[in-house]
């Protein structure tokens, strides 16, 4: 029997990237996966992939960015699924620039979006958890949040708001045997990536270990870990998962 047959997980950012990663490894490991994100067709292509793979997945129209969106795709994910037990909250974005030339519009979106979204969500989905008596919440934080970044003052703040967040959930519901953890990508080739220049990423990579970019399934297989029964004794963890980029 697969790691995670019975299960029911929700990934936001379900529609490319490291939610569609995780959402097709935590399908191959046997759960039944929402998929939640603003562009439904996209996440139709997601959910065939995995039902071609042989999973079961369904799609969910869901904007973090917007209280009134999360609450009615939660219910709609309830209702059609009739729980959720394992949380990935992936969805997020960047509007990087200088602190000096940042729009209060551009911090305040990327923080609604990656933190106060994240917040939310999974408010709407703990209840569902705490009446299993078990659950995984796995938060999608970014090294940009341990270390900062130039150009990223919304991003790693609402990257390191994550890391707090998680470890006040751990405190609040381990008790009811949830388990909320992090885990904090470094440098991933997704398409946020794709937009650097080669100057920029060659001097990323200067500061990697290991060598080179990671890829979304390096972030997917550390997330469907932290959804197991065997991570059932840590909760409150940031797992890096950067190439060795920063040991903190």
């Amino acid at each position: 029997m697969s790691s995670l047959a019975g299960r029911v997980a929700l990934i936001s950012g379900a529609s490319q990237g490291i939610g569609r990663a995780c959402a097709l490894e935590l399908a191959k490991q046997g759960a039944t996966v929402a998929l939640a994100a603003r562009n439904v067709e996209k996440l139709e292509a997601v959910a065939a992939e995995i039902a071609a793979a042989g999973g079961t997945a369904k799609s969910f129209a869901l904007d973090v960015a917007s209280e009134e969106s999360i609450k009615a795709g939660a219910k709609a994910v309830l209702a059609e699924l009739g729980t959720v037990q394992i949380l990935v909250n992936n969805a997020g974005i960047t509007k990087d620039g200088l602190v000096m030339r940042m729009k209060l519009s551009d911090f305040e979106d990327v923080i609604r979006t990656n933190l106060t979204g994240s917040f939310l969500l999974t408010q709407a989905l703990i209840p569902a958890m705490m009446k299993s008596r078990w659950g995984r919440i796995v938060n999608i934080s970014s090294v940009s949040g341990e270390t900062g970044a130039p150009g990223q003052a919304n991003y790693g703040a609402s990257k390191a708001g994550m890391i707090g967040l998680t470890k006040s959930l751990a405190r609040e519901f381990s008790s009811r045997g949830i388990t909320v953890n992090a885990v904090a990508p470094g440098f991933i080739q997704t398409a946020m990536t794709d937009v650097l220049t080669d100057e920029q990423k060659e001097t990323i990579m200067s500061h990697i270990p290991l060598g080179r970019y990671g890829t979304d399934a390096d972030i997917a297989a550390a997330v469907a870990f932290l959804a197991s029964e065997g991570a059932g004794y840590i909760t409150g963890h940031t797992l890096d998962v950067n190439g060795g980029m920063y040991m903190g």
